[in-house]
């Protein structure tokens, strides 16, 4: 049985699945040699053009050379651009880019100064240099793939997997396009060069040159070139495929020389196989051997509006127009250009935008080679676009799911794989632009899977920030713990002994504004006595009293209430207010009421308290006077309700008729009985609690300290205090009277 590489020196090949067969029409630019144009005014290079951001490393009025580095930048993704002539930098500002969108770019503008002078260039011998160091020259020099995707070659040649095949590709299948195919007419020789280098850095088994059948000089130019080449004699060969649409494809070219299919999200290096473009091989050995950098590569300038179709040596960064015009382009206003192929290039919305590293071809075709303008119709599900996808997709599925935006869907689909060959398009006889519903869903994926990573970014640096802070907290208290510490122990017994003594001060204060906020009776009764008990009994009582007093207040209300609808509007608001005025009075006169008894209570407390003060008999008469007082302040109390019951209903009974007096009458009798009920409730409440004052006072008679600790003075005092307070009890009850 025979391998692998025994079919490839056999020239062994395998069929690929789909594709098409389009006009090739490459007869319009490939019978002439490779030419140079005039230079531009100015020209336009993009920061950056291929990898990840870097930094400018000119500024705006800088003279350069042709060569001289323009960004630099130290990511692995990152490539250089180059000056692509000598010239002064007179701007840098965005300006449209080379894609369809045209969205405006940062740009390096230079005025070309028309001598087209070199930089200090260093050549090498490779033969002499490790392949880190070839590595580097590759990196420094800018060098991608100039097939198309434009990525950059220093990965490419460094490998992670061994690689038993290297394939060059000089397919070139898009209709139109000759830029490969004149560069190994031309540069047989070159691109062999390049050729040695890629066989040194990636030491394959064996290597490939893929040329299709229709370009048989090309074919023979590199097989000549291989005779005379030393190094490469043995292990190179040149393979014609056959003509079809897309075999230029890097997965369709693999599967056509080895019959190996790469896996859906697998690269060919995976399977021990590399692929590089001849036009990336002779920008190799030109940074290599003559230390030149990527600022140049051959466009194709074709289609029936260019006066000189053909391939020329065009500066990175040339405007197409410049282009178009040098070549004698008779393109009319509004005419569509496009760059790449007719199969996989776009269309540009403008003209002043710049030739990049990978564009391979300018068309500006005529009237007779465009198709009309035709509206797109429905789908009818004929399939033909899956019999030509040459990644064996559903195209139709695809579609539907692009269409409705349904992109996750169509992500399912595989839709990744698609390589946007435009095959699917072709073939479709409802004229529906599949391969535009692919990019814009490719878009929106590529948009929300980068919104996915900046949001899981700024995710993790929010939390890293709540992490620093809580730390920073952390180690703040601990530092404070620590000199807190150092302080303490750095402490002598004097300085101890203050801080204690501002600690019983601050114990002190708050322990004093506690006791500011406790009731001046229970103060007095404290310092009467000393007894706890009676404080919390009088404290009782009134509380009890001040619930007598808010019953009796809503009685009055429910009164006022109840007789007000009896009058018109004036007689009403007057009697409202009588009554206001009368409930008014009595609620003060039950405040005083409760003050008397409260001051009786506070008296028998403190003479009940005082060791020796009283007798048995004294401590009757004390408890009789204070029940006296009491009855006597809800006799008050009643008279009080009585008089205002008295003065209401005269004023009522004029606004209604007798019947609606007497209920009305009737009604304000039992709200009056009411409140009396209640207020005598309260009253008896409140003679309890004296009682119960007075009991546990006579009982703590035993438990006081010695006549020794509350001298005579001290009780004086607050006998004196107590009558005082009694008196001024009486003469405000007397007032209230009158």
């Amino acid at each position: 049985m025979l391998t692998l590489l025994d079919q490839l020196d056999q020239g062994t090949l395998w069929r690929s699945p789909g594709g098409i067969h389009p006009p090739q029409e490459k007869s319009l630019s490939n019978t002439t040699a490779i030419a140079r144009l005039a230079l531009a005014q100015q020209y336009l290079v993009p920061v950056p053009q291929v990898g990840e951001s870097c930094t400018l490393s000119v500024k705006v009025g800088d003279r350069v050379l042709k060569g001289t580095p323009l960004t630099q930048g130290s990511s692995l993704q990152h490539l250089p651009v180059h000056a692509p002539t000598s010239g002064t930098v007179i701007a840098i500002e965005p300006r449209p880019s080379n894609h369809a969108s045209a969205l405006p770019v940062n740009t390096c503008i230079i005025a070309a100064d028309g001598q087209d002078s070199w930089c200090p260039l260093q050549p090498s011998d490779p033969a002499e240099l490790s392949q880190q160091q070839i590595l580097d020259k590759v990196r420094s020099a800018g060098i991608a793939g100039l097939g198309g995707a434009a990525f950059p070659s220093h990965i490419k040649l460094n490998p992670v997997s061994e690689i038993e095949l290297v394939i060059i590709n000089g397919v070139e299948c898009e209709p139109y396009i000759t830029s490969d195919d004149r560069l190994m007419r031309e540069h047989s020789d070159d691109i062999l060069a390049g050729i040695a280098i890629i066989h040194k850095l990636v030491q394959p088994q064996r290597i490939v040159i893929a040329i299709e059948d229709n370009k048989p000089e090309a074919a023979e130019a590199m097989t000549q070139a291989i005779g005379r080449s030393q190094l490469l004699a043995g292990s190179t060969r040149v393979t014609v495929i056959p003509t079809k649409y897309p075999s230029g494809g890097e997965k369709q070219l693999i599967q056509i020389i080895t019959g190996k299919e790469v896996p859906a999200g697998a690269i060919p290096a995976q399977l021990g196989v590399l692929v590089h473009n001849v036009g990336t091989a002779y920008a190799i050995q030109a940074a290599v051997l003559q230390g030149q950098p990527l600022i140049e590569r051959v466009v194709t300038v074709t289609g029936q509006s260019i006066g000189r179709p053909g391939n020329y040596w065009v500066p990175i960064g040339t405007p197409v127009a410049h282009l178009l015009k040098a070549s004698g382009s008779t393109a009319f206003a509004g005419q569509k250009i496009i760059v790449g192929g007719p199969m996989m290039g776009h269309a540009l919305p403008q003209t002043q935008v710049p030739v990049l590293k990978g564009t391979n071809c300018i068309l500006a075709p005529g009237a007779a080679e465009l198709a009309a303008e035709v509206e797109e119709k429905a789908c009818i599900r004929c399939g033909e676009c899956a019999q030509a996808c040459p990644a064996q997709l559903l195209p139709q599925q695809l579609f539907w799911h692009a269409k409705a935006e349904e992109y996750d869907k169509a992500a399912d689909f595989n839709l990744k794989d698609c390589i946007e060959c435009g095959c699917c398009s072709y073939v479709c006889p409802s004229d529906i632009p599949l391969v535009e519903y692919y990019r814009v869903a490719k878009s929106a994926l590529r948009q929300a899977a980068e919104d996915k990573l900046q949001a899981e970014r700024a995710k993790q640096r929010f939390e890293a920030r709540l992490q620093r802070l809580e730390e920073e907290k952390l180690a703040r208290e601990a530092k404070a713990k620590e000199a807190a510490e150092r302080r303490k122990a750095s402490m002598s017994t004097k300085d101890k002994d203050a801080v204690a003594a501002a600690m019983a001060r601050i114990q002190a204060k708050k322990a004093a504004s506690e006791t500011a906020a406790v009731s001046p009776d229970v103060q007095t009764a404290e310092v009467a006595g000393g007894n706890k008990s009676a404080a919390v009994a009088a404290a009782v009582a009134r509380a009890k009293a001040k619930k007598a007093q808010q019953a009796q207040a809503d009685s009055q209300a429910e009164v006022q209430t109840e007789v007000q609808p009896a009058a018109d509007d004036k007689q009403a608001k007057i009697a409202a207010a009588v009554a206001r005025a009368k409930a008014k009075k009595a609620q003060q006169t039950q405040a005083d009421s409760q003050a008397e008894v409260r001051t009786e209570v506070q008296t028998e407390v403190q003479t009940e308290v005082q060791p020796g003060a009283a007798d048995d008999k004294q401590a009757r008469i004390a408890a009789a006077v204070a029940r006296a007082k009491a009855k006597k302040a809800q006799q008050a109390q009643v008279d009080n309700q009585a008089a205002v019951r008295t003065k209401v209903q005269p004023e009522v009974q004029p606004a209604a008729d007798d019947k609606q007096a007497r209920i009305a009458a009737a009604v304000a009798r039992a709200k009056a009985k009411k409140a009396q009920q209640a207020q005598a409730d309260s009253q008896a409440e409140v003679q309890t609690e004296v009682q119960a004052e007075v009991q546990v006072a006579s009982n703590a008679e035993t438990t006081v300290a010695a006549p020794a600790a509350v001298d005579d003075k001290q009780a004086r005092i607050a006998a004196a205090v107590a009558k005082a307070k009694a008196k001024k009890a009486a003469s405000a009850a007397k007032q209230d009277k009158e």
